[in-house]
């Protein structure tokens, strides 16, 4: 996740979003902060839908996430950020 989330940032820049949902470990959490240094955006997924929150959590915790939505709201708030 942090190797694609890298890439991302830097290939697109400002235009980059990152959502980060369940799982395990803090895998994304170094992607993400990439991604936010270039000027993108980061949803991550709120822990009551979460199987494992410990990804978002750490993504969350980390401060690198722009909005935090269950996933059943996470195509309207990536819809909303890329509308922004």
């Amino acid at each position: 996740v942090n190797l694609t989330m890298e890439s991302v940032a830097e290939i697109y820049g400002k235009a980059s979003l990152g959502v980060v949902l369940t799982g395990m470990g803090s895998d994304g959490t170094d992607g993400a902060a990439r991604i936010k240094k270039a000027g993108g955006r980061i949803a991550a997924e709120h822990e009551s839908s979460c199987a494992v929150y410990g990804m978002p959590r750490s993504v969350v915790e980390a401060g690198h996430a722009d909005t935090v939505a269950p996933l059943k709201n996470m195509a309207v708030e990536i819809v909303k950020m890329c509308s922004e």
